[in-house]
């Protein structure tokens, strides 16, 4: 009974089998079937992985068309053109990425790519796993095995393996045909020659950039950078490119010539600047300019108007610092001058304030002479400012504190703004205003107080170099809410008081003059004559002693005086000693002008500049100033509303261009110069980041420097046909609006690049707008000198570059016969 029991059951099971099997054959046939029907080949895989690249594709062409929506400011298409290796075709953008963020740039692509790239990556994994001992064509045992547990993996496995090479030919092409935003790929490293529109964007191949010089791999090992800098500059390298030119409204303002040529360039225009481009890309002279190093005496500190030893040896008297003015060489350097030994990248603001890399600046001189008076002491590798000076061992912020409660009217930061600093040391000075929100002009001569701006410069802190010699500040007039004086060694009382004569004019009526010197409080014999002839020369020059204070902390004094803001004093005076100047005497004239004892009237029509003081800070920087009323501007509307579009043109470029599209890690810029500055729009815009801007006004262009001072920023006038008055790798960023094509049909084109070179420091951006064939001469001179390629773009006739400056130097020397004791 058990037995039969048992046998029944066995039975039904038996029967079950049965059952089990009529299905699995049933479903067998079934999947047969779908797969029969499905498998055209592998064809309708290859379809779905078209497709799923179509789908990428209009994913990228979107992202494409926001991007040339940005640059499509004009009405108009733009006509594709050729990619070639000789230069970049106007109408185009390519961005390049250094290959320290190859990675980084994948990644962005990646994200860029989105769940296409998830795919792509799960579709590799599941090959790997699914088609272990595959023959090749998908069909191996354990794939087999697979498609009966499941047939997506064998489809996924077919697909990449049958179809692979169509895969990648028609990802080829779709890459080809859609305005995308492409990285090269670090497994292809092929370059990709096809041809892009004109508003493509593109991310260069390893191939594409320069070999680095071994000099920069040193510096990469040599250098530690913190985990934060290492990210910021990851990120900085991410960025891409989404530049704004300007709309019909705003082409007003972009070269100064467009108010007399007209609007946009017209077809005719084009197409012969295109014909010049063309030729000059075929000639390849200025990129194969044979760069060589400067051998000369001050080597990697040579600056060329100022170490012009050929004419200082001549010079018949250097009783008024002649030797420590300008003499430039008759033909300016072509060469390159040298790094230090040991070079590295600058410590970021605000700790370069504090501290900065010895073998950047080796010089240990001041720190021998002066390391009592905190200005500089040399630890380990490197050298710290405990940020005193002479006048205030005790720190900086001390002095500056009070010197306003001597005199609250100063109100640093509110009423004065603009400082003129002379004699500025290590400028620790202005160095600490900047917590007081003041810009202070630092200026010292390149004397035996070996390399104290450079040391100002590289801590981050505006300076120049410059001495009260024999000429003219090169300031305009009446400028500087305050000009300060800390023992700076200038003997203000001789021949007539002519070198205070000059302070007085930059000085703005009303402005303040700060004499913090040993004639203020000591009363050595010495003193005490000074002191007695400072007196009846200020007092001949009207201007008030407001106060003699002593700062008891640091056991000095400071005498501070006003310039008059009417003329009702010198209207007064028994004697016209000092003179008031000619009316002839233009009061601006500042480039190359010899210094005269003579004192220029104080505006007091209500639409003169200099009649009124300006609006307190921060309002001053964005109101047009009063006495732009009756004037016509630069671009030739009416001057305040050509200030007005200036600045909101600026505003609009830095906002959605220089900030964004770049690939500049604005964090680590701190020394930053306009070469051509017209109203300080600029730098103007770029007032809430961390930087400072030194506005330069070429001797060539609109005078437009008094603007830039009346609301609240500081420059200079210059020749760039010159070399400039400061040290070597000393700007983060320099940025030429129009300035290589102004001044080409004087200067030649590979000086002003050695001297761009000279002041750029390594891994600094340069930021060129001009013309497009302008631009092209300048990408290729960046080329010949192994510089990066980060962005460049032209359309209608404009183009705007982006470059950065390499650790590369030439092997071969050059001598410069003017520069060698």
């Amino acid at each position: 009974m058990a037995m039969a029991k048992y046998s029944r059951v066995d039975g039904r099971k038996s029967s079950s089998y049965c059952s089990t099997a009529v299905i699995v054959v049933f479903v067998a046939f079934c999947l047969v079937g779908i797969w029969m029907f499905m498998s055209s080949s592998v064809v309708p895989l290859e379809n779905s992985d078209l497709s799923s690249q179509e789908t990428r594709n209009e994913a990228k062409q979107t992202l494409q068309e926001g991007v040339s929506k940005q640059f499509d400011d004009t009405s108009g298409d733009i006509s594709e053109d050729a990619t070639r290796e000789g230069g970049t075709m106007p109408g185009k953008v390519s961005l390049n990425t250094d290959e320290e963020s190859r990675k980084s740039v994948e990644e962005h692509q990646e994200e860029n790519h989105g769940n296409d790239t998830s795919d792509e990556k799960t579709d590799s994994e599941n090959e790997q796993k699914t088609v272990d001992g595959d023959d090749g064509s998908g069909n191996g045992k354990d794939g087999e095995m697979d498609s009966r547990e499941g047939e997506s993996n064998l489809e996924s496995g077919q697909a990449e393996n049958e179809g692979g090479e169509m895969n990648n030919n028609v990802q080829a092409e779709s890459e080809e045909n859609s305005g995308e935003i492409r990285s090269g790929s670090a497994e292809g490293g092929k370059n990709n020659d096809e041809e892009v529109s004109e508003d493509k964007i593109k991310h260069v191949d390893k191939e594409d950039i320069s070999t680095v010089d071994n000099n920069e791999k040193n510096q990469d090992e040599n250098s530690e950078p913190s985990a934060v800098e290492n990210s910021a500059e990851s990120e900085e390298n991410n960025q891409t490119s989404n530049e704004i030119l300007p709309t019909a409204a705003q082409s007003g303002i972009l070269t100064e010539s467009t108010t007399q040529n007209g609007a946009w360039s017209t077809q005719a225009e084009e197409s012969q600047n295109e014909k010049k481009w063309q030729q000059a890309s075929i000639s390849n002279e200025e990129n194969d300019h044979q760069w060589k190093v400067c051998k000369s005496t001050a080597g990697p500190d040579y600056i060329p108007c100022l170490d012009n030893w050929q004419v200082i040896r001549k010079l018949p008297s250097t009783k008024h610092y002649e030797h420590r003015e300008r003499h430039c060489p008759s033909e300016p350097p072509t060469c390159l001058v040298p790094l230090p030994e040991g070079y590295k990248r600058s410590i970021k603001w605000p700790k370069n304030r504090d501290k900065i890399w010895y073998y950047n600046v080796p010089h240990t001189k001041l720190a021998e002479v002066k390391g009592h008076q905190n200005w500089v002491k040399v630890t380990g590798e490197y050298l710290t400012f405990p940020g005193g000076g002479t006048q205030f061992k005790n720190g900086a912020l001390h002095y500056i504190d009070f010197l306003q409660q001597s005199v609250p009217d100063i109100a640093w930061g509110k009423r004065s703004r603009v400082i003129l600093d002379v004699g500025c040391g290590v400028a620790s000075f202005g160095g600490y205003l900047f917590e007081r929100d003041v810009l202070a002009m630092s200026f010292a001569p390149k004397d035996e107080h070996e390399a104290q701006v450079q040391f100002a410069l590289e801590r981050g802190i505006p300076a120049i170099l410059n001495v009260m010699g024999t000429k003219r500040l090169p300031f305009p007039s009446s400028v500087f809410d305050v000009v300060h004086c800390a023992r700076c060694r200038v003997p203000w009382h001789v021949e007539g008081g002519k070198l205070l004569l000059e302070l007085n004019r930059v000085l703005r009526p009303g402005g303040y003059f700060i004499w913090s010197a040993t004639p203020v409080y000591q009363k050595l014999p010495e003193d005490v004559g000074i002191w007695q002839e400072m007196s009846r020369l200020t007092k001949s020059m009207c201007w008030d002693l407001v106060t003699v204070k002593k700062d008891r902390l640091n056991a000095i004094g400071a005498a501070i005086y006003q310039k008059p803001a009417s003329n009702d004093c010198y209207n007064k005076r028994s004697k016209n000693v000092p003179p008031l100047c000619e009316e002839s005497d233009d009061p601006n004239a500042a480039w190359n002008v010899s210094l005269q004892a003579c004192m220029h009237k104080v505006p007091e029509d209500s639409t003169e500049r200099g009649s009124l003081w300006p609006a307190q800070w921060p309002e001053r920087l964005e109101q047009p100033p009063y006495w732009l009323n009756s004037q016509i501007g630069v671009y030739g509307k009416a001057a305040q509303e050509d200030f007005t579009a200036d600045y909101n043109h600026w505003k609009t470029v830095i906002s959605e261009s220089y900030l964004k599209g770049m690939g500049i890690d604005w964090s680590s810029v701190r020394n930053v110069m306009d070469m051509k500055a017209v109203y300080g729009g600029f730098a103007a815009a770029l007032k809430d980041l961390k930087v400072w801007v030194m506005n330069v006004v070429p001797i060539d262009a609109a005078d437009t420097l008094p603007v830039i001072y009346e609301r609240g920023l500081f420059g200079i006038h210059h020749d760039w046909c010159e070399s400039f008055n400061t040290y070597p790798r000393t700007y983060d960023v320099l940025h030429a609006d129009h300035l290589f094509s102004s001044i080409q049909n004087r200067c030649k084109l590979v000086a002003v690049i050695a001297e761009v070179d000279r002041i750029l420091r390594p891994e600094g951006k340069l930021i060129v707008r001009d013309k497009a064939e302008t631009v092209s001469a300048v990408e290729s001179m960046a080329k010949s000198l192994q510089w990066e390629i980060r962005m460049i773009y032209s359309k209608d006739g404009e183009g705007l570059l982006c470059v950065r400056k390499k650790f590369w130097r030439p092997t071969v020397e050059e001598p410069i016969k003017s520069a060698i004791v």
